[in-house]
């Protein structure tokens, strides 16, 4: 039986503070539409985008500045299906198809969350321990399975 199931394609940031590699901060940011929910910035690509692109668009938008290094790509898509009720918002996507990409802020950037369209409304960072107690419950297998990826690497 083929697979009915539509994917949008994304791409998600995993930044980490501009005190790397001193420091390994990881920024999080609060949803202005699901209450709770904390993610990594994310977005979807337009079409004729590359990852690459829409990845400094999306961190424009996003978090208000694109003033970052690029450490390191996953080296592969990501899928995920949204829990239900989710799904709905997301009409007619079943969940997402993403890329990810480790970055850096680079020095004295300053993070404005208060975006022509505001996604957030609250950011953080926090350390590695706390990562996955403050993501949003769905998304920390695939941000274990990036964050584990890195590590092996030797990126964190």
């Amino acid at each position: 039986m083929k697979n009915s199931k539509s994917y949008r394609p994304n791409v998600a940031a995993v930044v980490l503070s501009s005190s790397y590699p001193n420091k390994c901060e990881f920024l999080v940011a609060h949803r202005t539409d699901i209450k709770g929910a904390w993610q990594f910035p994310q977005g979807g690509i337009d079409a004729g985008e590359t990852p690459l692109y829409a990845l400094y668009r999306e961190l424009k938008e996003e978090i208000g500045t694109d003033s970052i290094e690029v450490i390191a790509e996953y080296p592969e898509w990501i899928k995920y299906d949204f829990p239900s009720g989710v799904s709905k918002k997301f009409y007619p996507f079943d969940g997402q198809k993403q890329k990810y990409f480790l970055v850096r802020l680079k020095n004295d950037t300053l993070i404005d969350i208060q975006t022509h369209i505001p996604e957030f409304n609250e950011y953080k960072f926090v350390a590695y321990e706390e990562l996955f107690e403050q993501v949003t419950h769905f998304k920390r297998p695939v941000y274990r399975q990036v964050i584990d990826y890195f590590k092996r690497e030797g990126y964190l």
